[in-house]
Formats: C-alpha cells, structure tokens, sequence
C-alpha cells in the first residue's frame, strides 16, 4: 500500500511538471508572436532582411539587379580581408615594403615621417618577395587639389607600379581628401583592393575590420615621441587646469560640420575651452550667421591669451 502511494505521488510530481513546461512553452511562443506581430505592423515581410543580407553597412548589403538576381558585381565597398587581401604572402612573417621614393615626386615632410618610422621598424623589409603588406612612397596624405602636396597624375603613377595588382595588400594612408567647399572622400585614383588608413573617413564609406581610422595630425608632430608625459597620478580629472580645449574653423558655407556648430553649448571658459572661428574662404561674410562675431571674438581672445600664456 504504501509503494502504491509512493508511485502515486511520484507520478503526480511528474504530472505536475510536464503541465508547467508545457504551460511555460506555450506563454513564451504567445509572446514571440506578440512581438512579431508588432514587427511586422512596421514593416512588411519583403522589408524584412535575411541574415545574408545583413551588413553594418546598408551600402554594402548584397545588391541585386532590377530582374531581382544578386549582382555579381564587385566594387571598393564589398573589400573585407577574407575577400581582399592574400594571406598567404604573410605565412612566414609580417614584414612591410615600402616602395622606392621617385624623386620626380617628393613625398611632404609629414608623410617622410611616416615610411621614415615603417622603415625603421622590425617590420620592415627592403624585400618586396618577402612583404606581407606594401605602402606606396607616393604621398597620399593630403589628396586635396589645391594643396601644394597634392600628386597630379596619381593613376597612371600607380598603374605603373609592378606591385601594384590593384591594390591587394597595400595600405594607403590618407588625413584629406577632396577640395573645398565641396569635399568628398574620392582621392582621386582608385584604390582598387587596398587598406585605407584614413582621418575623418565617413561611417558610410568605412568597411569595417578592413579599413583603419585615424586621428588627424599636425604637420609639426614629431616622428617620434620626445619627453616622459606629465601625468602625476592615475586620478580623474587630472591636475592640468582645463580639462578639454578646442580651436578649429566653423563652416558657414559649402559643407559644413554639425559637430562644430554645436561646440558652443559646451564651452564654460572654465575647465572646457571649444572656440571656433567663421573667417574661412572669402565669402564667409556674406553667409556668416548670428554667432559668427560672438564666436570670432571668443576665437581670437583664446588665441591671444594662449599666445601669451606660451611666450611667458
């Protein structure tokens, strides 16, 4: 009698369970339904993306022909490493090669700063069957047309290069591009395959794990580094007495840069410092806005004081 009771409540507890999950399973498929259903009062079911056709880029999703068929078309936005770039030339080690500087062609100050430290590097490699990865001594630093930096014929010069294979394994380093007051991220030849190592390269031309983002940097910033820093302590906020200063230009027309017209909502003059001035091209006047005196005078009495601050 009392093993029948045994086996009664086991059974019960059992019972008892299976109605739990099955209850629980059933709550949890309502509620994903639920959810779908609010999707899809958004969005229609053709809106909706395929995992293949997911990318953090909406530009480089797979694109299709107007018969709906996927474009076998391959262009600069499809590039990923996987896809781009030949792995079997680093197997033995990551060694750089930088071409030969054509002395027809110069390279500026600040781009001899950077193949002076890749050569004297332990990566570097005066080999180019031995390289891994290629960087052009052409000077693509500032590829805007008016500067004096700027390389005229920059296509035929790289078609001539007999490493080229357009562009595959190669590193282009680029601060700017285009011209004022239209600037565009086209630098003026094509960069087929390779790497671009660029400053202020747009969200919707950046192909991520493939291309490397900069930080702009002043001609005169040294090849290398000089004295220890001045941190005293790990503590936050340090001791210097401001904690973020800015000076720069404010666009007020051609394209312009949102981030900069709203510096001013920051600057306290107390421990943050963002100035930026109008005075830039020679129409700025006919298009300066209701802030541009306010903001020039803010601009030029930072300078003076910083000037002063620097000569003292």
């Amino acid at each position: 009698m009392k093993a029948k009771k045994r086996y009664l409540l086991l059974f019960s507890c059992c019972a008892f369970l299976s109605v739990g999950y099955i209850g629980y399973h059933h709550f949890k498929v309502q509620q994903q339904s639920k959810w779908y259903q609010r999707l899809s009062s958004y969005s229609e079911d053709s809106d909706v993306l395929q995992d293949e056709d997911i990318s953090p880029n909406p530009r480089l999703r797979n694109r299709r022909t107007p018969s709906g068929e996927k474009s076998e078309a391959f262009s600069f936005l499809d590039c990923r490493m996987e896809t781009c770039f030949d792995f079997t030339r680093c197997d033995k080690d990551l060694k750089v090669y930088v071409y030969p500087v054509d002395d027809n062609v110069p390279p500026s100050s600040s781009y001899m700063k950077v193949l002076n430290v890749i050569q004297d590097s332990n990566y570097h490699t005066s080999d180019p069957s031995q390289a891994c990865i290629f960087v052009l001594s052409l000077d693509t630093l500032d590829r805007d047309s008016l500067s004096k930096d700027y390389v005229r014929n920059m296509p035929s010069r790289v078609q001539r290069l007999p490493l080229w294979n357009n562009g595959q394994n190669h590193i282009i380093f680029n601060l700017y591009s285009g011209t004022w007051p239209d600037y565009t991220e086209d630098l003026g030849f094509d960069v087929g395959k390779a790497i671009l190592a660029k400053a202020s390269i747009s969200l919707e031309n950046f192909r991520p794990g493939f291309d490397i983002s900069l930080p702009l940097f002043y001609k005169s910033h040294p090849e290398r580094g000089g004295d220890d820093g001045y941190l005293d302590s790990n503590k936050f906020p340090g001791t210097k007495k401001y904690l973020l200063a800015f000076k720069g230009k404010r666009y007020v027309y051609g394209i312009g840069s949102e981030t900069r017209n709203s510096l001013y909502h920051l600057h306290n003059e107390r421990d943050i410092v963002l100035v930026t001035t109008c005075k830039h091209g020679d129409s700025w006047k006919e298009h300066k806005d209701e802030r541009c005196d306010h903001d020039n005078a803010e601009y030029d009495r930072w300078v003076c004081a910083a000037y002063s601050t620097k000569s003292n």
